[in-house]
């Protein structure tokens, strides 16, 4: 399960070191990254990607918003090898979609991780903390929280 917040930075490379923690979460040493929400990348571990794009293969195609979704995160999507000390390449064109400079923020969100850079993700959480309420509200209703 991955949890928690840590700074890293993309090297002049594009190369950005996954969190020590989790490099023994992605087996085979291989990742899928693709097009997150929020503006940022979504990394998966490959056994768990496969679980998200059957689910997103098997989405009806005649509903435009659907057809989008799955654009976005299959297209996007691309399997990325590890190195010897647990660094990812980043792609130009999710570094792109992403707004990814130097310093980025790792997010551990319980399947997968995010890459955010690291002011949209400070920007982020200033939001968030500041509806706290609201989204507690809103997941009671669901019967979440």
């Amino acid at each position: 399960m991955f949890i928690g917040e840590y700074k890293h930075s993309i090297d002049n490379k594009k190369r950005l070191a996954l969190p020590a923690k989790f490099r023994n979460d992605f087996k085979g040493g291989k990742v899928v990254v693709t097009r997150g929400l929020d503006q940022c990348l979504f990394i998966y571990p490959m056994e768990e990607w496969e679980k998200i794009a059957e689910k997103l293969g098997n989405m009806p195609i005649g509903e435009k918003a659907t057809r989008s979704f799955v654009r976005l995160m299959l297209a996007g999507a691309i399997d990325i090898d590890l190195d010897s000390q647990g660094r990812i390449v980043v792609p130009d064109y999710l570094k792109k979609y992403a707004k990814l400079e130097k310093k980025v923020t790792v997010a551990g969100l319980f399947n997968r991780l995010e890459i955010w850079d690291e002011e949209v993700w400070d920007n982020y959480k200033i939001g968030a903390e500041k509806d706290q309420d609201k989204i507690a509200d809103q997941l009671g209703k669901l019967g979440v929280y």
